[in-house]
């Protein structure tokens, strides 16, 4: 059965203003509406602020009890391999063990613009960082870093999520060496969805993400729906049930949703519209 999530605020340009309650009163409205997960996505540099994800993770596992709470997705390259495994183990430490690390390489050349890092070597820096990562968390001695002794209850690190491209060697990897793939429904296509999955099952893969599904309910006539345009509910009601129905047919384990909004009201109204299509 077809999980649903909710991607927490951002305060990007086109949400509400940001304060120093948005991130907790939004999980626990994700929760309470019965959502199973909550998500925080990553970027830097591309005009708007986005929160760190692993900081607002933490700020919704301590408001929580049971979301699951993932990054969809974390650019690994953007950052110090031992530093990040140590945020990410504390963020699943507090979590209780609900992190879902869903990791890239990234593909927004100003985020690496802005920290001064190449771009080009992207994917090389993702494989190395991931190797180092798992080994410290492993409590492992890596090139003089330790995170030893790991937290008992931590030991391991979270499940990886790998996030690519459906033609990417990368879903590959996703399906025999992680934990799960998480593919976009706005920065990808349906065409692209829909082959991505059948590649990921066909290699073995488990659990499979869709991730950055923008729901705008209020949207007079239905967005583009052909293969190769992106995959969201910018829809009336009844196409947006439709469109969540083709998700689930597809075999996608969870289909995370992006709304502006994070009142009980319309998230109620979300799940309404998911409980549906089941």
């Amino acid at each position: 059965m077809t999980r649903f999530g909710i991607a927490l605020s951002t305060g990007g340009p086109s949400g509400p203003p940001f304060a120093a309650q948005t991130l907790a009163e939004a999980a626990r409205a994700i929760e309470a509406a019965g959502f199973q997960s909550a998500w925080a996505f990553d970027a830097i540099g591309r005009g708007f602020l986005h929160p760190d994800p692993l900081t607002a993770l933490a700020v919704a596992a301590t408001v929580t009890r049971d979301l699951e709470l993932g990054t969809g997705i974390l650019q690994v390259p953007l950052r110090n391999p031992v530093e990040l495994a140590q945020r990410a183990l504390t963020t699943h430490l507090v979590s209780g063990g609900r992190l879902r690390l869903g990791v890239g390489a990234g593909s927004t050349a100003t985020d690496f613009a802005a920290l001064g890092l190449d771009f080009a070597v992207r994917f090389r820096r993702l494989d190395e960082s991931l190797a180092l990562m798992r080994r410290l968390w492993a409590g492992e001695r890596v090139n003089g870093a330790s995170l030893a002794p790991v937290w008992p209850a931590a030991l391991g690190g979270p499940p990886v999520l790998i996030g690519s491209w459906a033609g990417s060697r990368w879903i590959e990897r996703a399906a025999r060496e992680f934990d799960g793939w998480v593919g976009s429904g706005a920065r990808s296509s349906w065409r692209a969805l829909r082959e991505g999955i059948a590649r990921f099952r066909d290699l073995g893969g488990k659990r499979a993400v869709v991730t950055n599904v923008v729901v705008q309910l209020d949207s007079p006539t239905p967005s583009l729906e052909g293969t190769d345009d992106p995959c969201d509910l910018k829809c009336p009601r009844d196409v947006a049930r439709e469109r969540l129905h083709r998700l689930c047919e597809l075999g996608y384990d969870d289909v995370v949703l992006v709304t502006r909004r994070h009142d009980a009201e319309y998230l109620n109204e979300l799940r309404e519209l998911a409980i549906s299509v089941r």
